[in-house]
């Protein structure tokens, strides 16, 4: 798609519903080129509160020269997208221009424009290089960041404390992830969540059994106590939820 003719604005409204064009190839006449674009990181994990910080910096390149970049959005799974809160752009050479923008991810905005369940996924870069001959590069779809729905285990618990050796020990916690429709935590229901053991002195959690989450989250296994040692739940994430490791429950041998 061309968007040269529509820049965005530095410091726009964060998230706009309106419909937005659905995801095409990368477009492009003439000799120029992105050399380099990187993601401050690869998944950003936003909760119910705190904004997450993320920087794309992109380097564009033709031989007459670049003299803007435009479109500068962030689009999500579900069409919506955000603009940069800002962006600072500088010619390194005669032939390149290199821009970072920021943008600033959360779902607590208090109005329309906030993040939806359904935007949780992959999210693309749409970014437009313009040179000075009149040649372009327009970013569509192959530069991408994944956006994630924040995951919360429980800390874990462990009974009885101490335990004789041979007895049964009961591990309970939960799975919860960020609602981002009402800004509240929610149980994760039908996860495959690991219980985790690490012996006393020793460096490195093993996995024990996979245990799958009730209706609201809610963690329960029972094993056999043979040695002391720590109890842990770790889940890994799916492609709308972040992973997520719980303070794992020290337990002693009697």
């Amino acid at each position: 798609m061309h968007i040269r003719t529509a820049a965005a604005t530095v410091g726009s409204l964060a998230l706009i519903t309106l419909s937005a064009p659905v995801a095409q190839a990368d477009d492009h006449k003439g000799d120029t080129v992105f050399t380099s674009v990187t993601f401050s990181k690869t998944t950003v994990n936003v909760g119910t509160s705190k904004p997450q910080k993320l920087t794309v910096t992109a380097t564009a390149k033709d031989n007459s020269g670049i003299r803007n970049m435009y479109g500068l959005k962030l689009v999500g799974s579900d069409s919506r997208f955000q603009y940069a809160k800002s962006s600072t752009c500088g010619h390194p050479t005669s032939t390149t221009m290199k821009c970072t923008w920021t943008y600033s991810l959360e779902s607590d905005l208090t109005d329309y424009a906030d993040l939806r369940n359904s935007s949780a996924g992959t999210w693309h870069l749409d970014v437009e290089a313009a040179a000075e001959d009149g040649d372009f590069y327009t970013l569509d779809s192959s530069s991408t960041v994944k956006i994630k729905r924040f995951a919360n285990l429980a800390t874990t618990q462990a009974t009885p404390e101490p335990v004789t050796k041979g007895r049964t020990l009961t591990v309970t916690g939960a799975l919860t992830r960020a609602d981002w429709n009402t800004n509240t935590y929610t149980g994760f229901a039908a996860q495959k969540v690991a219980l985790q053991f690490k012996r006393s002195g020793a460096s490195a959690y093993t996995t024990v059994k996979t245990v799958t989450t009730h209706s609201a989250g809610k963690l329960k296994a029972t094993i056999t106590a043979n040695t002391s040692g720590t109890w842990r739940w770790h889940f890994s994430g799916t492609g709308t939820t972040g992973s997520a490791t719980a303070t794992g429950d020290s337990v002693a041998l009697k």
